[in-house]
């Protein structure tokens, strides 16, 4: 399918009762859209970094009671699975889109990541001239700008403690006219993420 914007509906599909009628929904109505999405950007990904990307999209398999609150596609270099790599995310709450660079808390290596993050941080602090936004949890949906977190603090965080992650990059809202847009949208996530990709690097140093 081309992908042509998300909608309201879309963002209205996390106030749906129930597990199965909420995951039918996602399934029949946003999967579709990441998958359109994903295609596109699985490609430029992979050519921007110069090595396959493979796309991913949360099918919240494991979920046996609680309906999820969020739903996402992750690309990664790895086929067989994303949450042990830094990987590259688009995704819905009910009140807006996501569009991360994560480190999240599976991931091996992270205190040597986050020391290297930590060298290069005049890079990261660079970024907020474009507005964006950093999150520490990715189960939350609260981010901070660069400009008024304490980057420094919060790298040595997730260096340091086994739980804390680090996600990078810009949320929009459902007013936001891009949204409605599909190409966009697309033009604005790989804008996002191009930008990332010297901190991608980075992160297999």
């Amino acid at each position: 399918m081309n992908f042509n914007g998300f909608s309201d509906a879309d963002f209205n599909i996390f106030h749906i009762d129930g597990l199965i009628p909420r995951k039918r929904a996602i399934e029949d109505n946003i999967q579709p859209k990441f998958r359109a999405i994903g295609d596109v950007l699985t490609d430029d990904l992979s050519s921007m970094i110069g090595s396959e990307m493979y796309l991913h999209i949360a099918r919240h398999a494991r979920r046996t009671v609680n309906p999820p609150d969020d739903t996402w596609l992750a690309i990664a270099g790895n086929k067989r699975g994303y949450k042990k790599h830094p990987h590259f995310q688009i995704g819905l709450w009910d009140d807006r889109v996501f569009i991360w660079l994560a480190f999240i808390y599976e991931l091996p290596g992270k205190s040597e990541i986050a020391s290297t993050f930590l060298q290069h941080i005049s890079e990261i602090k660079n970024l907020r001239a474009d507005n964006y936004v950093i999150s520490l949890d990715h189960t939350k949906k609260d981010a901070t700008s660069i400009e008024n977190i304490d980057l420094k603090s919060a790298l040595e965080r997730f260096r340091d403690v086994k739980k804390a992650e680090f996600l990078i990059g810009k949320q929009l809202f459902p007013n936001n006219p891009i949204l409605k847009d599909g190409d966009a949208f697309i033009t604005f996530a790989r804008q996002t993420y191009e930008n990332l990709i010297p901190l991608y690097r980075l992160s297999y140093q």
